[in-house]
C-alpha cells in the first residue's frame, strides 16, 4: 500500500511550491463555496441546509487531499449524490442519511485496503454516462422551483412523473423576480467564462445576483428566508444514532453511495493524471476518500468525493501539492466563520441558476449523442441505464446497468468462441528441417479429426462446444485432437465441458488429445488431477506436430499389442 502522496510531496516542498499551493487552493476554495451549499439544497430536504454542505467540503475536502493518492484531488460535495441522498434522507430521515454516509465510508476504506481500486475501472463506460446524464436530469428536476420561483404549498413529490405535474399544477404561481435571477446568475456565468476563464465565474454569478437582489429588494427566497442564517463554524462530532432495524435496508444504498464515490474520485484523479502526467495511487485514493466520508458522517456532512471541475481548476490554477487542498478547506472553513451570516442574503434562484449550469456539463450531451450513435449494445446500457435513474433511482439503475453490460459481454464473448472441424489437411508452423517454407500443410490420417477450438472457453460458449463437437464425431473415427492454441481462456464450465467429451469419447473408445493450449487453461487442467490422469498428460501436446507424432505412437503401439496377440 502507498503512503499518502502528501508524504511525498513534502519531502522536496519549498516556497515557491507553497506560492503556488495557496494561490490554487484559495481559488478552488472560492470556487466550491456556491457549489458547496448548491448541492446541499439540491437535495430537497430541509434538514440538510447550505451549511451541511459547507461543513462536508470542510471536513472531507480536508482529509481526502491529507490522506488520499492524488496530488491534485479536490475532494467535497458533488452532484453524483444528491439523488441518492434525497432517497435515503426520504426512506430513513437525515439520521439515516449520517449513518449511511458512514457506512460508505468504511466501505471505501474496505476497498482501498483489499485493492479493488483497479477493479472499479471495470465499470462500462455506457453505465457511467448513462446514471450521470440521468442525474443531470435528476438535479435539473429539483431546481424547477427555485429556478421559477414557484409558490407550492405543499411537498414536492419525489418520482419525476408526479414532480413535473406538480410544476404544472402550480406553474401560475411563478416569480418573474425569481426567474429573472436565474437567468441573470447563468447569463453572468457564461460571460465571465468567455471573458475571464480563470476567474470563479460560479462566484460571480453568485455575488451579482445576490447584489442585485439585495439593492432592489426583490422579493424572492434567499437562503436566510428558508433556512436561517448559517452557523459561524464546525459543529462538534458526534456519533449517530443507530437504528437497528433499519440497518440491514441502509447497506444496499450505502454499498451504492461508496461505489459511486470510489468511481467519481478515480476518474476525476486520472483526468488529473492526464492533464499533469503524474500518476495517482488508487486504493490510497480509496482509503483517503473512506477517511473523509467517515469524518464528514460524524460532523453532520452528507457523502463527498473527488470533484472533477474542482480538481482541474486547481491544477489550472498552479496547483503542485495537496497543499492546495488543505488550503481550499482551510478557506472554506474561514469563509464560514467570518462570512457566514452574508450567506444568508443569497437568493436561491442565484443557486438554482449555478445548478443549471452544473447539469448542463454533467449531462455530457454530446457524448451521449456519440454513444447513442455507436454499438446497439451499448446504446441499450446507456439508455436503459439513463431511464431507470430518471424515473425510478440510481440505486436500481446501476444494478440493472452493470448486470445488463454483463450479461451483452458475455454475448459478445460467446460470439467470438468457435469450434472448426479441420479437413484432411492442416495448416500450422513450419517444422525445424523446412526452414525455407514458412508454413507448411500435414497430411490428417483418416481415423483422425480434428477441431480447431477459438476464443474464450467458457460458460458462455460450452452449449456452442457441445453442439459442433459432440455430434460430428465419425463412426471410424479413433482419435480426437482438440486444437487449443486460440483458446486464451478456461472457467470451469469450460473445463467440465471438456471432462463430459473425454466420457463420451471413452465410451466410444476414442483417444482424445489437447494441443497448443496456452497458460492459463493449461493451468486450470492440471489443477484438476482426475482429468488430466483420465486424460494422460503425454495426450496433451505441445503443438500440431507433437499431437500427431504422439497419434503415430499410439497407432504404433496398437500395432504392436495386435501383432503380439497372433499366434505365431
Amino acid at each position: 500500500m502507498h503512503a499518502p502522496s502528501i508524504v511525498q510531496s513534502l519531502r522536496n516542498y519549498d516556497r515557491k511550491t507553497f506560492l503556488s499551493d495557496l494561490g490554487a487552493g484559495l481559488t478552488v476554495g472560492v470556487v466550491a463555496l456556491p457549489l458547496a451549499m448548491a448541492f446541499a439544497i439540491a437535495c430537497g430536504s430541509s434538514s440538510i441546509t447550505p451549511s451541511t454542505g459547507l461543513v462536508t467540503a470542510v471536513v472531507a475536502g480536508f482529509l481526502i487531499s491529507l490522506l488520499g493518492g492524488s496530488k491534485f484531488q479536490i475532494g467535497g460535495p458533488t452532484g453524483a449524490f444528491v439523488v441518492l441522498i434525497a432517497g435515503v434522507v426520504g426512506s430513513f430521515g437525515f439520521s439515516g442519511l449520517i449513518l449511511c454516509t458512514l457506512m460508505a465510508g468504511l466501505f471505501l476504506v474496505i476497498f482501498g485496503v483489499c485493492r479493488m481500486g483497479s477493479l472499479i475501472k471495470f465499470i462500462p463506460y455506457p453505465v457511467t454516462t448513462g446514471f450521470t446524464s440521468g442525474i443531470a436530469v435528476t438535479i435539473f428536476c429539483t431546481q424547477v422551483k427555485d429556478l421559477f420561483g414557484l409558490q407550492i404549498d405543499r411537498a414536492v413529490p419525489a418520482e419525476f412523473v408526479a414532480k413535473w405535474q406538480c410544476y404544472a399544477e402550480y406553474f401560475h404561481t411563478v416569480n418573474y423576480w425569481a426567474l429573472g435571477l436565474s437567468v441573470l446568475t447563468v447569463a453572468v456565468i457564461l460571460i465571465t467564462k468567455r471573458l475571464c476563464p480563470k476567474a470563479p465565474f460560479m462566484l460571480v454569478g453568485m455575488l451579482v445576483s445576490t447584489v442585485v437582489c439585495q439593492v432592489f429588494q426583490l422579493p424572492v427566497e434567499t437562503i436566510g428566508s428558508r433556512f436561517g442564517e448559517l452557523p459561524q463554524g464546525l459543529p462538534m462530532p458526534s456519533l449517530p444514532e443507530v437504528d437497528w432495524k433499519s440497518l440491514p435496508q441502509l447497506v444496499q444504498p450505502a454499498f451504492v453511495i461508496a461505489l459511486l464515490a470510489a468511481i467519481e474520485s478515480l476518474l476525476s484523479a486520472s483526468v488529473a493524471d492526464g492533464m499533469t502526467g503524474s500518476r495517482h495511487h488508487p486504493n490510497t485514493e480509496l482509503i483517503g476518500q473512506g477517511v473523509g466520508n467517515i469524518a464528514s458522517a460524524l460532523f453532520g456532512g452528507i457523502p463527498a468525493t473527488g470533484a472533477i471541475a474542482r480538481t482541474a481548476t486547481n491544477i489550472r490554477a498552479g496547483g503542485k501539492t495537496p497543499v492546495a487542498g488543505i488550503i481550499h478547506a482551510i478557506t472554506l472553513l474561514l469563509i464560514l466563520m467570518l462570512a457566514g451570516q452574508y450567506a444568508a442574503m443569497v437568493p436561491l434562484a442565484s443557486l438554482a441558476g449555478i445548478l443549471v449550469i452544473v447539469c448542463w456539463n454533467m449531462a455530457e450531451v454530446s457524448t451521449f449523442i456519440h454513444l447513442v450513435k455507436g454499438p446497439r449494445q451499448d446504446a441499450v446500457v446507456l439508455c436503459l441505464t439513463f431511464i431507470l435513474t430518471v424515473l425510478i433511482d440510481l440505486v436500481v439503475a446501476v444494478e440493472v446497468g452493470v448486470v445488463l453490460a454483463a450479461l451483452l459481454f458475455i454475448g459478445r464473448m460467446a460470439q467470438i468462441s468457435n469450434v472448426e472441424s479441420i479437413s484432411r489437411e492442416v495448416e500450422g508452423e513450419d517444422p525445424v528441417e523446412e526452414p525455407s517454407r514458412s508454413r507448411y500443410l500435414r497430411h490428417v490420417p483418416d481415423n483422425v479429426e480434428i477441431f480447431d477450438v477459438q476464443g474464450p472457453f467458457f460458460f458462455g460458449a460450452v452449449e456452442q462446444f457441445k453442439d459442433r463437437v459432440f455430434r460430428n464425431i465419425g463412426r471410424d473415427v479413433d482419435y480426437v485432437l482438440l486444437r487449443m492454441r486460440l483458446v486464451p481462456a478456461l472457467d470451469a464450465s469450460g473445463l467440465h465441458a471438456l471432462e463430459d467429451f473425454l466420457a463420451y469419447c471413452q465410451r466410444r473408445d476414442v483417444t482424445l488429445l489437447l494441443c497448443g493450449v496456452q497458460k492459463q487453461p493449461s493451468k486450470v487442467i492440471r489443477r484438476d488431477p482426475i482429468f488430466l490422469s483420465e486424460l494422460h498428460a503425454e495426450n496433451v501436446c505441445e503443438n500440431i506436430d507433437a499431437a500427431l507424432e504422439r497419434i503415430r505412437q499410439l497407432e504404433e503401439e496398437k500395432e504392436k499389442a495386435i501383432f503380439a496377440q497372433i499366434p505365431h
